[in-house]
C-alpha cells in the first residue's frame, strides 16, 4: 500500500493506519490547529493570565503548607515545570512514583532539582510484585499500552497525595508545545481503569490489592468535590524544550539524555525498541511533529532526526536483561511475546466512548475560560 504522508509535520500512515489527509496536511495538524488557542496563551496575555493562575493557586493554598502539587521524574518537562514554580513564588511537593525502572540518571537529576530549588519530596513506592505483573500482563495482551501500567499509577498518585494534603492544584509538565498528538492506536488507557482491569484480569497472576489506581466515580469526586484542578503551567509560558534543556543545566546542574521519556528503563526498552519492532510505531514521529507545529524544529531537521537510531543494540542487550529478571521472563518468552500478532485496546473491555467524551467536555470547558489550560 502507498504511504500517505503529511506535508507539513512528518506523520504519516505507516505509523497511524488511522491518518487522514485533507489538502496534504494530516488530521494531528488541523487538531493542533484547532485547539491551540483554548490550550496554549497568546504571547500578549501570558503575564497577566499566568499571574492569575499563580494568585489562585496562592489564595487556595493559603494557611496550608503547600499550595500545589508537582511530579517529577528526572525528564526535562517535570524539571523544568518544579524550576518555574519556584521562579513563581509557589509552594509544591513534589510526588516521584517509584516503579522499580528509574535509571541511575533519572534520580541524579531528581536529586539536584530537589536539592538545589529546596522542595519537599513524597515517594509512592509501588508494590513492584504487583506492579510487574500488571507490566508482563500488557506484554501478553500484545498492545502496544505497555507503559499505561505506569501513567495511570503516577496520575492515581498525584490525586491521592492532593486529597491526602488538601492541595487543589497539580501542576502538571504536560504540554501543547511538544504533547500535542494523541493517537489511540498507540497508546491508550490513562485513564480507563476498567481497561487495565480487564487485561490483568486476563493475564495476570498476582493480585492488585495496593497499585494505585481511579475509575470515574474517584475521578468525580476529586475534580468536584474536592475540586482539584489540573494546570498545565507550561502553556502559559513561552516554553522552548532546547532552550529549556539548557536552562536546567546551568541552574541545576541537570544532565540531558537521550530519547523522550529515557528517564525510564522500561520506557526506554518500549519506545527504542519495542513499538517500532513489533507494531511499526516510532513515536519520535509524534514528538518531532509536535516541535514542527509549535516552531521549534524543521521538518527537514524531524526527518533527518528519525533516520538515526537513539537506542543502541548495546543498551537494548543491557536493557533486557534487568526486563526479564524484573518481569519474570525467559529470553524465549520475550521473543515469543515481541513476534506473537499485534492486538489493541478494542480486544480489551474499555471505556474509550465515555473518556472521549470526558476529554471533549473539558477542552470546552477550556475554551470558556472555566478549566486551567
Amino acid at each position: 500500500m502507498t504511504v500517505r504522508e503529511c506535508t507539513r509535520c512528518i506523520m504519516n500512515s505507516a505509523v497511524d493506519p488511522d491518518l487522514v489527509l485533507v489538502d496534504g496536511v494530516c488530521n494531528h495538524c488541523l487538531r493542533y490547529d484547532a485547539l491551540l488557542e483554548s490550550r496554549v496563551v497568546p504571547v500578549e496575555q501570558r503575564p497577566a493570565k499566568l499571574a492569575q493562575v499563580v494568585e489562585a493557586i496562592s489564595r487556595a493554598g493559603k494557611g496550608r503548607e503547600y499550595d500545589c502539587i508537582i511530579g517529577v521524574s528526572g525528564g526535562v518537562d517535570s524539571s523544568y515545570v518544579a524550576l518555574q514554580v519556584k521562579r513563581l513564588g509557589l509552594r509544591p511537593l513534589a510526588v516521584h512514583v517509584d516503579n522499580g525502572w528509574n535509571s541511575a540518571l533519572a534520580v541524579l537529576n531528581i536529586e539536584r532539582l530537589l536539592r538545589t530549588l529546596d522542595i519537599d519530596l513524597h515517594t509512592e513506592v509501588l508494590r513492584l510484585d504487583e506492579f510487574y505483573d500488571l507490566q508482563r500482563s500488557f506484554l501478553l495482551a500484545s498492545t502496544p499500552d505497555a507503559d499505561i501500567p505506569s501513567d495511570h499509577a503516577i496520575q492515581a498518585t498525584l490525586w491521592k497525595v492532593a486529597r491526602e494534603h488538601g492541595v487543589r492544584f497539580i501542576i502538571s509538565g504536560m504540554n501543547f508545545a511538544t504533547e500535542s498528538i494523541s493517537v489511540p492506536s498507540w497508546s491508550y488507557g490513562h485513564s480507563d481503569w476498567r481497561y487495565l482491569n480487564d487485561v490483568h484480569r486476563r493475564f495476570g497472576r498476582v493480585p492488585l490489592r495496593t497499585y494505585p489506581h481511579f475509575g470515574f466515580v474517584t475521578l468525580a469526586w476529586t475534580t468536584f468535590v474536592r475540586r482539584v484542578r489540573i494546570v498545565s503551567i507550561l502553556n502559559y509560558l513561552e516554553y522552548d524544550k532546547s532552550k529549556a534543556m539548557e536552562e536546567l543545566v546551568e541552574q541545576l546542574g541537570w544532565v540531558p539524555y537521550e530519547g523522550k521519556h529515557y528517564e525510564s528503563i522500561f520506557t526506554r526498552w518500549v519506545q527504542g525498541f519495542y513499538l517500532p519492532k513489533k507494531f511499526g510505531i516510532d513515536k519520535r514521529r509524534g514528538h518531532y511533529s509536535d516541535l514542527i507545529n509549535s516552531g521549534q524544529i524543521s521538518r527537514a531537521g524531524a526527518l533527518a532526526a528519525v533516520a538515526e537510531s537513539d537506542y543502541s543494540e548495546r543498551l537494548r542487550a543491557e536493557d533486557e536483561i534487568l526486563l526479564l529478571k524484573k518481569l519474570s521472563l525467559t529470553p524465549e518468552q520475550l521473543a515469543e511475546i515481541v513476534d506473537r500478532p499485534a492486538s489493541s485496546y478494542r480486544a480489551y473491555r474499555n471505556s474509550y466512548g465515555f473518556v472521549q467524551f470526558l476529554r471533549g467536555m473539558v477542552n470546552r470547558l477550556r475554551k470558556l475560560g472555566l478549566y486551567p489550560r
